[in-house]
């Protein structure tokens, strides 16, 4: 099974830059794209509809903006647009597909790095998922959660964590929530079982030579239940075209999707 996850910075951008020729030599069972900036009534033309896929797509009420989109050759047995409260929905910010016994979730959640005002909002939002995130790790279910987490866990996660420690995205707050994510909220960052290097990073500024240094930060994940993540064989961050500010996050797992199980 793999699966990979990008921060688009707007799909109609990463489309003209290449994303979707890339794509579609990776052979990937499901991809989910963050920060899609459009609406679907936009996306006319069919390389938004990729050969051997079933696409879905959950927009924000406001053009231009937010959005998460999968793809997936699997059809599912079921789509759920969001999570029933507005402060997510309104923006788009999560998509799942259930397929067999696993549920693959397109999560963008926001960035508090604008304002005071939008770092209340991502505390809000992440004090909502808390007991959604600790019931969906015990429900039975196989989980694969990639996106946009606007967080990066630890110092090895960004480049100049001395500088960041009082900024949106390395706050004390953030990442202790993202400790209890891994922890007792029963999750896994499926990234670090396979990779455990420094310097592996999935978005840059486009401020200065950010890209060029890779003075980059961690904050795309695929966040998984412990059955997801014990297949977990192999992780890419693919770097050698630039499609956004972000790069795509591949990982390969010998999992069953159908079955939603580890093969025997």
């Amino acid at each position: 099974m793999r699966i990979i996850t990008l921060n688009a910075n707007g799909i109609r951008a990463a489309a003209r830059k290449g994303f979707f020729d890339w794509m579609a030599r990776q052979d990937a069972d499901v991809v989910c794209i963050q920060e899609t900036k459009a609406q679907v009534h936009q996306l006319t033309d069919p390389v938004f509809r990729p050969e051997g896929y079933h696409c879905y797509y959950h927009d924000a009420l406001k053009p231009g903006y937010s959005g998460t989109a999968v793809y997936s050759r699997h059809e599912p047995d079921a789509v759920q647009h969001g999570l029933g409260w507005d402060v997510m929905d309104n923006e788009g910010r999560w998509l799942q597909v259930d397929i067999g016994g696993l549920s693959v979730v397109s999560l963008y959640l926001q960035s508090g790095s604008s304002s005071d005002e939008r770092q209340q909002v991502k505390y809000r939002a992440m004090d909502y998922l808390e007991p959604l995130l600790r019931k969906m790790a015990s429900d039975g279910r196989e989980y694969l959660i990639c996106g946009d987490w606007n967080i990066a866990h630890k110092k090895i996660d960004l480049k100049n964590w001395r500088g960041n420690q009082k900024n949106s995205g390395f706050l004390p707050e953030e990442r202790a929530w993202m400790s209890e994510l891994f922890g007792k909220f029963g999750w896994v960052d499926a990234f670090r079982v396979v990779d455990p290097r420094e310097e592996q990073y999935t978005w840059w500024s486009n401020r200065g030579q950010a890209w060029a240094n890779n003075t980059g930060w961690r904050i795309d994940y695929q966040v998984v239940t412990p059955g997801v993540a014990a297949a977990a064989r192999a992780a890419d961050i693919y770097r050698d075209e630039r499609f956004s500010d972000h790069a795509p996050l591949t990982l390969d797992y010998a999992f069953d999707i159908r079955a939603g199980r580890k093969p025997a």
